[in-house]
C-alpha cells in the first residue's frame, strides 16, 4: 500500500468540441469525493463558445486551452494527446465532453491503485446514459483482475468499453507515445488500453464509476465507411504484430488458442457490419462495394453477406 494515498494525483482530460453537455461533464468532476485532481479541457477550435461554459466555474484546478486549428473527427486522437501534453497528474482519464464521472470515481480507482500498485491501466465499471442522463444500460461484469489476453478475448466476444472507462498511468502512456491513433479513433481506446496493460494485466472497479452518454452524434456513429475500413485494417496489423508480446501467465494459453481461432471471424464481422449498415441506408451502395471490393480487407463474401444482413435488418425493423 502507498504511504500517503492523498499524494496520488489525477488528471481528467476533456478533449472538447460540443457544448451541449459540457457543463454537466465539468460538474461531475467537481463532485468527486477525492480532491487531488486537475481538469484539463482542450477546445478543438469549436464554433461554440466553450470558454464561456468553462468560465462559469470558479476552481483553480480547471485549466482551459483552445487549439488554433481544428483536428476534427478523423484526427480526434490528436486532441486526446494534446490534452495529455498539458496533464501533470500521476494518472489520467480521457472522457468525452458529454460523459460524466460518478462521485466515487477517483476514490474507487485509488483503492485499486493501492491494491495493485504495479499495474499501469485500470478500468471503471460504466453506466450507459441517454441524452436525458437516464441510465439505460450497464456494462458487463468483470473480475477485479484479469490478464491482457482476457481483456482482448472478452472484448472480441462483444464486451463494451470506451476511452473514458480507462485510467492510465501517465508516465507509461507517454512512454508509449500517447493514445494510439487510428482514423476516427476507431479502436484507439482498445489498443491504448491493451498497450498500457502489456504483460501486467488490468484491474477493474466493481462499482460503477463512469457514465458514458449514448448519442446519435458520437464519432463512432458517424464518419466515412472507407476510413473505418482502413482503421480496421490497421487494427488487424497491430494485433498481428503485437499479440504474442502480451502473453504473461499460463492461464493465457487457453485465451491464446481462442483468440487465434476468433481472429479472422471477428474482423470479418466488423467489416461486414459496416458494409451492411451502409447498404441498409443506401441500397445502391451495394454495387459500389462490389466495385471497391479489391481495396484492403474487402472481399466478395463480405459484400454479399453485408447485403443479406442489410436486407434482414431492414425487414426485421
Amino acid at each position: 500500500m502507498m504511504e500517503n494515498s492523498s499524494e496520488v494525483s489525477f488528471s481528467i482530460l476533456i478533449p472538447a468540441y460540443k457544448g451541449r453537455f459540457l457543463e454537466m461533464a465539468i460538474s461531475s468532476v467537481l463532485c468527486q469525493s477525492y480532491d487531488n485532481w486537475e481538469l484539463v479541457i482542450v477546445d478543438d477550435c469549436s464554433p461554440e463558445n466553450l470558454k464561456a461554459i468553462v468560465e462559469g466555474f470558479e476552481d483553480s484546478r480547471i485549466r482551459y486551452y483552445r487549439n488554433e486549428r481544428n483536428f476534427g473527427a478523423i484526427d480526434v486522437v490528436d486532441n486526446w494527446n494534446k490534452c495529455l501534453d498539458y496533464a501533470k497528474g500521476d494518472y489520467v482519464i480521457c472522457m468525452g465532453d458529454d460523459d460524466m464521472l460518478c462521485p466515487n470515481c477517483l476514490v474507487e480507482y485509488l483503492s485499486l491503485i493501492e491494491k495493485y500498485p504495479g499495474l499501469d491501466v485500470f478500468h471503471g465499471m460504466t453506466e450507459i446514459i441517454d441524452e436525458d442522463g437516464k441510465v439505460i444500460d450497464l456494462q458487463e461484469g468483470r473480475p477485479e483482475y484479469e490478464t491482457t489476453y482476457s481483456l482482448i478475448y472478452y472484448r472480441w466476444l462483444g464486451r463494451s468499453q470506451y476511452i473514458g472507462d480507462f485510467l492510465f498511468r501517465r508516465s507509461v502512456l507517454l512512454e508509449l507515445g500517447g493514445f494510439y491513433k487510428l482514423p476516427l479513433a476507431w479502436a484507439s481506446d482498445d489498443i491504448s488500453a491493451i498497450r498500457a496493460s502489456g504483460k501486467k494485466g488490468i484491474a477493474n472497479t466493481l462499482p460503477a464509476v463512469f457514465r458514458y452518454r449514448s448519442s446519435a452524434i458520437t464519432i463512432s456513429s458517424s464518419g466515412s465507411v472507407e476510413l473505418k475500413l482502413k482503421a480496421i485494417s490497421l487494427e488487424m496489423e497491430w494485433y498481428r504484430s503485437n499479440m504474442k508480446s502480451l502473453y504473461s501467465k499460463p492461464i493465457d494459453d487457453l485465451f491464446a488458442l481462442k483468440l487465434d481461432e476468433m481472429f479472422n471471424r471477428v474482423f470479418f464481422k466488423k467489416r461486414m457490419r459496416l458494409i451492411s449498415g451502409d447498404i441498409k441506408e443506401h441500397p445502391m451502395h451495394f454495387f459500389m462495394w462490389l466495385f471497391k471490393r479489391k481495396q484492403p480487407g474487402l472481399s466478395l463474401r463480405i459484400v454479399v453477406f453485408g447485403l443479406l444482413s442489410a436486407i434482414y435488418n431492414k425487414y426485421r425493423s
